[in-house]
């Protein structure tokens, strides 16, 4: 079977960021993930991003600051990738094509929060951890999460196979909340990115009834 190749997409910022694709990149690396890197694309030219692709010598791609269908299409043909992790990317996927490479069954999301409570246009970094702090004073829940899963039209949405529900006892603040979870998505991310491109988790992209998973793995789990 041939290694499959993997082009994160991670916006990171201006000046920093993209923790989670150089996470990837170094579970390549250690084994934990069999896969190969082929670059990675922000929608930052100079960024965290690029800083961390040209330090780790591999390709980065430039999506542009407002991408459209056809730049998402353009990375993916050039790259020659065969799935398409988001890590971290504040910009809306467009472009999705069952026709191409680039589609409902190959690109797939990281979210620092439990879905669709805390998901949907805007809620992304911070703004998902001071909204589950806020929840969190208020007794209206005891814990947080992340959530992975495949990436259709729409914000957050797309079928869920990890959902990791994290306990929040004694958190003080939502930086505190957003670097514990973080703290998971570095363990959590790699094992089931694996899963995922070496095709034991998958679906048709269509029905997400489809969504097919190991037969002792639990979507749902606790960390």
């Amino acid at each position: 079977m041939k290694t499959p190749k993997i082009l994160p997409f991670a916006s990171g910022t201006k000046d920093g960021g993209g923790s989670g694709f150089e996470n990837l990149y170094h579970a390549i690396e250690s084994g934990i993930l069999r896969a190969e890197m082929v670059g990675v694309a922000s929608n930052h030219l100079h960024g965290g991003v690029r800083e961390r692709a040209d330090r780790l010598k591999i390709p980065f791609y430039f999506m542009g600051s407002d991408p459209t269908a056809d730049d998402y299409q353009r990375i993916a043909e050039d790259s020659q990738a065969d799935f398409f992790p988001l890590s971290g990317l504040l910009k809306k996927v467009k472009g999705l094509d069952l026709n191409t490479v680039f589609n409902s069954k190959t690109v797939f999301n990281i979210h620092p929060g439990l879905l669709p409570t805390f998901g949907g246009f805007g809620m992304h970094g911070h703004h998902v951890h001071e909204a589950v702090f806020e929840a969190y004073q208020k007794k209206l829940l005891t814990c947080s999460g992340l959530t992975m899963h495949f990436v259709d039209e729409e914000f957050d949405h797309g079928p869920t196979f990890l959902e990791l529900k994290i306990f929040l006892s004694g958190i003080q603040n939502p930086e505190q909340l957003g670097s514990l979870v973080n703290s998971y998505e570095h363990r959590y991310q790699p094992y089931i990115t694996d899963l995922v491109v070496n095709g034991q988790i998958s679906w048709d992209g269509q029905n997400p009834d489809s969504l097919i998973v190991p037969a002792d793995y639990q979507i749902s789990q606790w960390a």
